[in-house]
């Protein structure tokens, strides 16, 4: 059995905090490992990867149009997501995606890294 989707990537810049990390005494640590800082407004650019399930082999689902119709979600300036994290970020994503009557109801894997280093990978089946 061949298991195929296509996937496609973009980039968005994005301006979030973490509240959690200035009263975690996990996160707020005084040492090296201290990350208390992510309590504060910060900037990143979100690099986004999607996958899709398509069926065969003669592209059902074009890339391209997939990839716009995502870039186009995001097409105000820069975005400011207040407190969401990086799967917050791929489930509301993924729940736009549903709204799509040719690109819903397929299995979707969404990752979502804070400048292209740290992220999250989340896996959807319909």
């Amino acid at each position: 059995m061949v298991k195929r989707r296509i996937e496609v990537k973009f980039t968005k810049e994005g301006v979030h905090s973490y509240p959690a990390a200035a009263i975690d005494s996990n996160l707020k640590t005084g040492d090296y490992l201290d990350v208390s800082f992510l309590a504060n407004a910060h900037r990143h650019i979100f690099h986004f990867y999607v996958s899709l399930e398509v069926t065969h082999n003669d592209r059902e689902v074009e890339f391209i149009q997939f990839k716009r119709w995502l870039e186009n979600l995001y097409r105000v300036g820069t975005q400011y997501i207040d407190f969401k994290s990086c799967e917050m970020l791929a489930e509301d994503l993924y729940n736009q995606i549903q709204t799509h009557p040719v690109y819903s109801n397929r299995e979707t894997v969404i990752k979502v890294y804070e400048d292209d280093e740290n992220g999250a990978i989340l896996e959807f089946k319909p």
